[in-house]
């Protein structure tokens, strides 16, 4: 048997909601959602040490990418690491660093993906032996979107998204990535959701219904017709509080994308093209007539949460 790691690294996707459908607020102001979810290749990664004090956690985080990060016990990768001490009995410790890349508080869940590969992480580190169903359960107590950064791939999400199927995707997509700047919070925009929401002739449906016709295109490999399916029921309530975003929808749409979305709660767009090529001149475009704007071009990928390094 090998002897058991004092370092171990992982890497987690972000990701983006290729259609996200919300049901209306139950009696715990919680929201049912029919999602299509798809992990891409801008990856936050985790390196877990044994510290040398024994039992004792830390956090320092390098970030690639504009905002605030918390070091502190709201910081979801140390609330993984004592969830994973308190389930499985642990006594052990460890130093977490963090190398940021997804856009902080962008609707790609960056923090999500630090606490799956967190999970998974120290799941290897302590030696805890849980299987990847039993770190996505935990994770679901961490935040909806955590079990899918486990999970990765593309996969329907119900529930409140943390109900995983893994769906056939064959085609590997191209988005240019958009980060205008700032960031929204996910439970501001689910008020103005509720808010406009209670406005209208037709309220949103307790159990929204999965896009069936996505997972079609999907399933085929079709790029132009899922191009055509991307959807998001928050768009209205992200444009409410950042009206900016709908004028940059439309200029990355001008500009050559086959279609354009905000990424889950927002404020991060996400337009899909053809290649790496494609994007890149899309993105040249928008810079040229815009000016300077955080975008990058992402692939999706067929990985969760995975460890990269153990020694």
């Amino acid at each position: 048997m090998s002897p058991a790691p004092r370092r171990v690294v992982a890497t987690a996707p972000g990701k983006i909601n290729l259609s996200l459908r919300v049901g209306g607020a139950d009696h715990r102001g919680y929201h049912a959602l029919a999602t299509v979810f798809q992990a891409v290749d801008l990856l936050e990664t985790v390196e877990a040490r044994l510290p040398e004090q024994p039992g004792s956690l830390a956090l320092t985080i390098d970030s690639r990418v504009r905002g605030h990060v918390p070091v502190d016990s709201t910081n979801l990768a140390l609330r993984a690491a004592e969830l994973l001490r308190s389930e499985t009995g642990t006594q052990h410790g460890a130093h977490l660093h963090i190398t940021k890349q997804v856009p902080i508080a962008g609707g790609m869940g960056g923090g999500s993906a630090d606490a799956a590969a967190a999970l998974v992480a120290l799941n290897h580190l302590w030696q805890t032996g849980l299987s990847p169903q039993e770190l996505m359960l935990l994770g679901s107590r961490l935040g909806a979107d955590v079990p899918f950064a486990v999970l990765g791939g593309t996969a329907l999400g119900t529930g409140n998204g943390d109900q995983l199927t893994p769906a056939p995707a064959p085609a590997t997509l191209t988005w240019l990535l958009c980060a205008p700047g700032g960031h929204l919070s996910t439970p501001e925009v689910f008020r103005v959701f509720d808010e406009l929401a209670a406005g209208s002739p037709a309220p949103p449906p307790v159990t929204p219904q999965p896009d069936h016709e996505q997972l079609r295109a999907l399933a085929a490999g079709d790029v132009e017709a899922i191009a055509g399916t991307l959807a998001n029921e928050l768009h209205h309530a992200a444009v409410r509080l950042r009206p900016d975003l709908q004028d940059l929808l439309g200029a990355l749409r001008e500009r050559g994308a086959l279609a354009a979305i905000v990424s889950g709660s927002g404020p991060t767009l996400a337009a899909l093209v053809h290649d790496d090529e494609h994007g890149h001149q899309v993105s040249q475009r928008l810079r040229a007539d815009l000016g300077d704007l955080d975008c990058l071009v992402a692939t999706s990928t067929p990985h969760g949460a995975r460890i990269i390094e153990a020694a």
